[in-house]
């Protein structure tokens, strides 16, 4: 395989503990393995991060923003889901 046909890979870096992963960039490598260390390599220099995720771009299946109306319409209908009709103790101060 030549480097023109090497997958492309999506980085996701976690800066500090306890923080979500998010989206820096994207690489070509070869397989899994070589996308972690470029992406080690790229993304990390400055030591900005503590957890590496790759995941080939075939992979990841998004939703559409043009059909984001009709995809989350849905959700509209289940004022259930939101915690405006629980009465929280006055004890509980972070919830």
């Amino acid at each position: 395989m030549s480097q023109k046909d090497w997958p492309l890979w999506e980085v996701f870096i976690r800066s500090r503990q306890g923080l979500d992963h998010k989206h820096v960039g994207s690489l070509h490598a070869a397989d899994a393995r070589m996308a972690m260390e470029n992406a080690r390599d790229v993304y990390t220099r400055r030591l900005e991060g503590v957890s590496i995720w790759v995941v080939e771009s075939k992979n990841i299946h998004a939703s559409n923003p043009d059909e984001a109306a009709q995809f989350y319409d849905p959700a509209e209908d289940k004022a259930y889901r939101h915690p405006t009709f629980y009465n929280v103790p006055d004890d509980i101060e972070h919830m």
